[in-house]
């Protein structure tokens, strides 16, 4: 991202986020816009995270707030960084938050488990987005089951305005804890929008000071360390009591519905609103309460026992696994005699799916069947309407951009290791280029194994030292330039000191590219738009000990030769540096470099004999298949112009010019 863009950002944020001209003002924000305006409102100082879907709107939020006193920001090199350098600001007396999606969590999950033990000061939050149906992630792990497994509260919003309110809140719990609280939000909180009512921004204060020179068990100036393993364990236990207190009456959870309901509907989150949908969808509204509950770990058990009470069938909504399904009916057993025997409903018996995001129709289905009510019938012209114009929708398929480098490397790769010959693979991993295992339109079957950031260089590592029981064919991995510095660099340090065979490809397309273009250590600006040192990965690489060679994909020729001459050494750490920028970042955008075009003189079509390469094998989105005229075409709206087909083409077809605007 440009400095000129960052600026136009902040602009366009200043408008809504503007702290005394637009106090009691309603506005339209996104949901991480109303978790970061929260945090402002809360007077968070320094806020830390590693860019994923669906969360980092609030940290770009963050870094374009308004304001002398707005607070530091950083996109940190992975998300255990950006917890420890949270709490770094929590230990020194000021306010701190730390941003990441589910996965995240795992990441950060070593250095959690020890800060709970020792806790923190001033008010710490940890926002993790979870991703309910893998909209925009490999996998829709649960982030929940991190606040039991710590022994901290969890706070879930239901909606745009207590998103805000809710993160505000989270940093006084904090405070009256001693401890981190997390938030937790979904994709359809995170990224849908809605009107809030805008509160005032503090005064800018506060002095950091790190007070660390009074006796351990000192909860203002001792060690903030998390041994004493059983006294500190002690008193976090007693500070998720106190939280189950305070959340008994808080304002986050509410009750609608009748005095004795029928059903009771028990959710959170997102779900709050396709249940409340649901009940006024069917009428129900006489039969069935919502208990809609803000606070759902430790839960309020005051407060399940009143509603529990009223009631003898109980459904849970929620998403995705049956987290507060399961400790809502261990209370409810706990509490049999005084509240009587329940039936349950919710994930486990069937009524909601355990996999997948929910959705009104889903919770609508689910109370027909309970209440034994038939389901509303649907508008058969509507039913038609919407098939004729679904058959209207072109047929989309994952694939790599027009222009992506990742196409080009991943042809290079393939070559390589057809012409090697023996049976060389490619470990990888996540980000953009994890399109690397599909096939077609994308990375050919090339990438054979996929699992966390980072892994496939731990993988190929492991699999680099296996010479020695007969494994003959070449171990690859791939991954990005940010994944690079989040997590592949410990798996390359312990590849080259234990003299692994392996070559690491470096995908450097100059930017965390999946998520926006966030910056990253190999940037020269940092997430508040100020110039900052940037990290060579080949000058690193370097200093580790491994060989390094710095290629251009979209040289396919020269690229493969590389390659190959790599593959035949066969023995330590190789590391191939691919550098061309995403086809869609800044640098980029609007740019051609050449104009492409067909020559159908020399286009064979079906009769090539290369099995319409160009389309049906390379699939560059830019390169059409012209049924009529039986040849292939360029699409020049499509086609970014980098020229890599040409080089693809058996019978040199395919024709570039220099563009005007290059």
């Amino acid at each position: 991202m440009t400095l000129q863009e960052m600026k136009t950002g902040k602009d366009r944020t200043e408008k809504r986020m503007d702290g005394k001209a637009s106090q009691g003002a309603e506005v339209l924000l996104m949901g991480n816009e109303a978790i970061a305006r929260g945090a402002l409102e809360a007077g968070v100082r320094v806020a830390a995270g590693y860019p994923g879907t669906p969360s980092s709107e609030i940290i770009e939020t963050l870094s374009r707030a308004p304001g002398e006193g707005r607070p530091y920001v950083e996109w940190s090199t992975n998300e255990k960084v950006a917890m420890e350098v949270a709490a770094a600001a929590s230990f020194s007396g000021l306010r701190s938050l730390c941003v990441m999606k589910q996965n995240g969590v795992n990441v950060a999950s070593d250095f959690l488990l020890h800060l709970t033990g020792s806790g923190t000061r001033a008010g710490m939050v940890l926002v993790t987005c979870d991703d309910p149906g893998a909209l925009s992630s490999v996998n829709e792990g649960e982030s929940r089951h991190f606040a039991r497994i710590m022994e901290i509260p969890l706070l879930e919003p239901g909606d745009f305005q207590e998103a805000k309110e809710m993160t505000r809140w989270a940093f006084e719990l904090s405070e009256a804890i001693r401890n981190i609280v997390m938030v937790r939000s979904v994709t359809r909180m995170s990224h849908a929008s809605g009107n809030v009512v805008l509160g005032p921004l503090p005064e800018a204060g506060g002095r950091a000071a790190f007070l660390c020179d009074g006796p351990p068990a000192d909860p203002e100036r001792g060690a903030m360390i998390s041994a004493p393993v059983v006294e500190k364990h002690r008193r976090q236990q007693e500070k998720i009591r106190r939280a189950a207190a305070l959340f008994e009456t808080s304002p986050f959870n509410r009750y609608t519905g009748p005095e004795r309901p029928e059903l009771l509907i028990i959710t959170s989150s997102a779900c709050s609103l396709y249940s409340r949908e649901a009940v006024s969808r069917l009428g129900a509204g006489d039969r069935v309460g919502v208990l809609k509950l803000g606070t759902t770990w430790p839960l309020p058990p005051g407060l399940l026992k009143a509603h529990l009470s009223k009631t003898d069938k109980v459904l849970i909504v929620e998403e995705v696994l049956p987290f507060l399904e399961e400790h809502v009916k261990i209370l409810a057993a706990e509490e049999a005699r005084a509240i009587g025997i329940k039936t349950f409903f919710g994930k486990n018996d069937g009524t909601l799916p355990m996999v997948g995001e929910l959705d009104p129709d889903l919770v609508t289905a689910a109370l027909c069947r309970i209440l034994g009510i038939e389901p509303p019938a649907a508008d058969p012209e509507y039913g038609r309407k919407l098939q004729a114009m679904a058959a209207l929708a072109p047929r989309r398929e994952q694939t790599f951009c027009p222009g992506c480098p990742h196409r080009a490397s991943f042809w290079v790769i393939r070559e390589a290791l057809q012409r090697d010959g023996r049976g060389g693979f490619v470990c990888g991993d996540i980000g953009c280029y994890a399109m690397g295992a599909i096939f077609p339109a994308a990375g050919f079957h090339t990438t054979k194994t996929l699992h966390a950031m980072g892994s496939g260089t731990g993988l190929a590592s492991g699999f680099g030292k296996l010479g020695a029981f007969g494994m003959e064919q070449p171990a690859l991995t791939v991954c990005g330039d940010s994944t690079f510095y989040h997590a592949a660099m410990p798996a390359l340090v312990n590849a080259v000191h234990q003299e692994a065979d392996l070559i690491f490809i470096v995908l450097d397309n100059s930017g965390t590219a999946m998520t926006g273009f966030q910056s990253h250590p190999g940037s020269d600006v940092n997430a508040m738009g100020k110039p900052s040192p940037r990290i060579d990965i080949a000058a690193l690489c370097s200093a580790m000990g491994a060989k390094v060679v710095v290629k251009d994909p979209f040289d396919l020729a020269g690229t493969r030769e590389t390659l190959n001459r790599l593959l035949e050494e066969g023995s330590g750490v190789r590391v191939l540096i691919l550098q061309q920028s995403c086809a869609l970042s800044p640098e980029k955008k609007g740019k051609k470099r050449f104009r492409v075009r067909v020559d159908e003189r020399l286009c064979r079509g079906e009769a090539c004999g290369c099995n319409r390469l160009c389309t049906r094998i390379f699939r560059c989105p830019g390169l059409l298949w012209d049924r009529q005229a039986a040849k292939a075409k360029v699409d020049e709206v499509i086609c970014a112009g980098c020229g890599v087909c040409a080089g693809i083409c058996p019978a040199g077809a395919i024709k570039c010019e220099e563009a005007a605007e290059a």
